[in-house]
């Protein structure tokens, strides 16, 4: 059945599905809708629904909550998941499983509540601190941010590590018709690890805590293999007419909707354009775009963002150097146009 639904809330909806047991949050715009979506439903569901006194609080919570071996789930923006990132080291340290939605708005600072893609380099850098990595998932639409939402509570178990929803405030905000899979059944996740309670066992124990240097550098170096799995097995990235494509853009989340409109005009009038559009920026689709890189026929990549570049670095390091890469890209909650983008590729081609 076909729903209309405002991202907030279908994102809410999506984790009720995939099992979230316990959702600890604290309001800010523009995502609190996900936060009183989830308040209305969760308690409904047997669920554990708490509005903690501060982002710090409900990161620490959901670190608690997961350490039991529950699916867990916190929602901010940009301040907010600011001072959730000694949290996010923590669980990550300490190997637990959670998702956590960013619905990014305008920075730095306070900012303001406008659509921005702020928190690239936040989300995908690790803004917290230690060698970590979260893995990041990027939605284009509400239907994929349902879907995406869906795999972040199984990606999360099955690697024992964060997940975050990186989407904006235009995501959060818009209303969009979605489906969801009526015969979806949440995975059943053993966890050996969690602490339960139960006697007569060993003790088990959820720490990031490692006094010895070698034993820390030990954990480190574990977590690095791990890292390397998920580089290996989970990378998701949309192609869209880049086969043949001159210019390639690169673009994520909602701005990659207008980016694709723009190559959609551009090739009703000739023009050989084409997308590449990360859907994981952590793992980032390096090899994806190196491959176009080594084509003949590709003059250059244009990168559009929301932001002022945060997102340059990591394709011009996939693409080593072996073409140019210009950039396009609005701030401060500022969204580009079909038309500024499509000016821009032409300014290029002159």
């Amino acid at each position: 059945m076909k729903i209309l639904m405002k991202g907030n809330e279908a994102i809410a909806e999506a984790a009720l599905r995939a099992g979230c047991e316990c959702f600890f949050g604290y309001p800010i715009t523009p995502q609190t809708e996900l936060l009183q979506y989830m308040a209305k439903k969760l308690l409904k569901n047997s669920g554990v629904f708490i509005q903690a006194e501060s982002e710090v609080g409900a990161i620490n919570m959901a670190y608690g909550a997961s350490s039991c071996g529950k699916r867990v789930m916190t929602s901010s923006s940009g301040p907010g998941i600011s001072l959730k990132q000694e949290g996010i080291s923590y669980l990550a340290g300490a190997e637990l499983p959670c998702v956590i939605v960013n619905i990014m708005r305008g920075g730095p600072g306070l900012g303001n509540i406008n659509a921005a893609q702020s928190d690239y380099l936040q989300a995908t850098k690790g803004g917290g601190h230690g060698d970590y990595k979260v893995i990041v998932l990027a939605p284009s639409s509400v239907q994929e941010a349902v879907e995406l939402t869906i795999k972040a509570f199984d990606l999360a178990d099955k690697y024992r590590n964060p997940v975050m929803i990186l989407g904006d405030g235009m995501l959060g905000q818009m209303m969009e018709v979605v489906e969801f899979d009526e015969n979806y059944q949440p995975q059943k996740v053993e966890k050996p690890w969690a602490v339960t309670g139960e006697r007569n066992r060993e003790k088990r124990v959820t720490n990031s805590l490692y006094i010895v240097p070698e034993e820390l550098e030990k954990h480190n170096l574990k977590l690095k293999e791990k890292y390397k799995k998920i580089k290996e097995n989970e990378v998701m990235v949309e192609e869209y007419l880049a086969d043949d494509a001159k210019v390639i853009f690169v673009s994520f989340g909602m701005c990659a909707r207008i980016v694709k409109s723009a190559v959609n005009r551009l090739r009703q009038a000739g023009e050989k354009v084409g997308l590449v559009r990360p859907i994981t920026l952590w793992p980032f689709p390096e090899n994806e775009l190196k491959s176009y890189a080594s084509k003949e026929e590709v003059e250059f990549f244009i990168d559009v963002e929301m932001n002022l570049g945060q997102m340059l670095e990591d394709v011009k390091l996939s693409l080593e150097g072996k073409k140019e890469v210009h950039f396009y890209g609005r701030t401060g909650g500022m969204v580009p146009t079909i038309q500024e983008i499509m000016d821009f590729y032409y300014s290029l081609k002159k």
